[in-house]
């Protein structure tokens, strides 16, 4: 008999991670960290609710780092299996976990310094060492080819559609009867006719039990033309004679404002020698999308037969030193800065906040998903002011959310990804959402006529 455990991502749309044993043999769907609030992040902290080194194996749906950051500490306690992922995958996840673990000790030695830290002695979550020992586990695999993960037990990646090489995942193995028993893993389903990557893919069998995120069950993304949304915010911040601050995941959301900035560019609406890359994380992911040419859409296909590729190194200028980034804050003419973290929890943009928020020229655009507790959310539901190195940092800047850039599926496309399957899956778990977003996407299932979703907690335990 297999079972299902929930560890992550339940009521939360971050520190994603289920446990999924067959008998002996224990496999880990995901191992992320949790942001936002203090709270949260503090179950980093936690010891596993498993023994790692009893783990046989990890499936990564994507490179995300609320999808991938605990792996470093899962390995320092004790894991040495596999870890699968796409192809595309490895190369972004050595990025997010390189950089994780730069930060986890820059922090530690932060803590240090200043006399504080949740342990008598400061140190990191994890280290450089457990960061590049799990880089090393990571196993690529192709899309839509079966493998063996253990006896009887095999898996399928199938494209996902939200980030380069994010992926579903389909899990098949006989059950007590003898009878083949499927789990389907939506991981983060992507949007339909979006630039860059492939849609979101369906598998042909339909799935015994689904496990589907539920990010945005609760509402749709707006409808307007991303491009004139964006290009209608630094038209105005410009003639203010302002800045616009893009916080930006450097994996996903970086390379598709990359795309879209090239269209204004290419109809002659915006200089590009106005726009500022200014994260090397993101500078190094854009070079390994920029090289994925088979993960391609169409569209994307053909403006590179064209000769304009919207990642070119020469597109935009690059601000990769700290001398370079600090020098924007010294600009005085107006620009458009993209830079990490997405939720402006940390990174570079949160210097260029500090500096240009008080500014009322200033334009601060969000394009993803912002967790309750962090700054973005904050900055969203309307905060006057903002602590920022131990600072109050009065808000007077335009605050704008383009929900169209989003990366997530809204609900309208969970259902129609649903609405791919062969049949209704006997089992449903919505996860990765907080609860009025799974609680909505349920109902709207449930008027579908699919069986009521089950909505897990932390530890919650489904036997089949």
């Amino acid at each position: 008999m297999a079972q299902v455990t929930f560890v992550g991502a339940c009521g939360t749309v971050t520190g994603s991670s289920t446990r999924l044993d067959f008998g002996a043999h224990r496999l880990l769907v995901d191992c992320g960290m949790f942001q936002g609030d203090d709270e949260l992040e503090a179950r980093n902290w936690s010891a596993f609710p498993f023994d790692p080194a009893a783990i046989g194996a990890v499936l990564l749906t994507h490179a995300h780092l609320d999808h991938t950051g605990l792996l470093p500490k899962l390995v320092a306690a004790g894991f040495r299996g596999p870890i699968y992922c796409s192809r595309a995958t490895r190369p972004l996840a050595r990025l997010v976990l390189e950089d994780a673990a730069e930060l986890q000790e820059e922090e530690a030695r932060f803590a240090a310094k200043k006399g504080y830290s949740r342990h008598a002695r400061p140190r990191p979550l994890f280290d450089r060492r457990d960061a590049e020992r799990a880089i090393e586990l990571l196993e690529p695999v192709r899309f839509h080819d079966p493998f063996e993960v253990f006896p009887g037990v095999t898996a399928r990646l199938l494209r996902a559609g939200h980030l380069l090489g994010a992926a579903s995942l389909e899990v098949a193995a006989k059950d007590g009867t003898g009878a083949r028993r499927r789990w389907l893993f939506s991981g983060d389903v992507g949007r339909y006719g979006v630039p860059i990557l492939v849609d979101p893919e369906a598998p042909e069998e339909a799935p015994d039990a689904l496990l589907l995120e539920s990010t945005y069950g609760d509402r749709g993304h707006d409808s307007a033309d991303a491009v004139e949304e964006l290009a209608a915010v630094i038209d105005r911040a410009f003639a203010r004679g302002g800045f616009v601050l893009v916080p930006a995941f450097a994996l996903g959301r970086t390379q598709d404002l990359l795309y879209h900035l090239s269209t204004l560019v290419d109809s002659g609406r915006l200089d590009p020698d106005r726009v500022f890359l200014d994260s090397p994380m993101a500078i190094r992911a854009t070079e390994i999308y920029r090289q994925a040419t088979p993960e391609f859409d169409e569209e994307m296909r053909e403006r590179i037969a064209n000769g304009d590729n919207p990642l070119a190194i020469d597109r935009f200028r690059r601000a990769r030193s700290v001398d370079e980034s600090k020098s924007l804050n010294e600009r005085s003419e107006p620009a458009v800065v993209v830079a990490a973290s997405g939720m402006a929890t940390g990174g570079r943009i949160v210097h260029h906040l500090a500096r240009r928020l008080p500014d009322p020229r200033t334009a601060v655009v969000f394009v993803g998903y912002q967790a309750a507790g962090t700054r973005g959310r904050a900055l969203l539901d309307g905060a006057q002011a903002a602590s920022i190195h131990g600072r109050r940092v009065e808000v007077r800047a335009e605050i704008v959310q383009i929900g169209s850039l989003s990366a997530h599926a809204d609900a309208g496309e969970l259902v129609r990804w649903c609405r791919a399957l062969p049949a209704p899956p006997r089992r449903i778990f919505l996860n990765h959402g907080e609860d009025p977003a799974r609680k909505a996407l349920a109902a709207t299932l449930v008027e579908l006529g699919w069986p009521r979703p089950e909505l897990p907690r932390p530890g919650s335990v489904a036997p089949w």
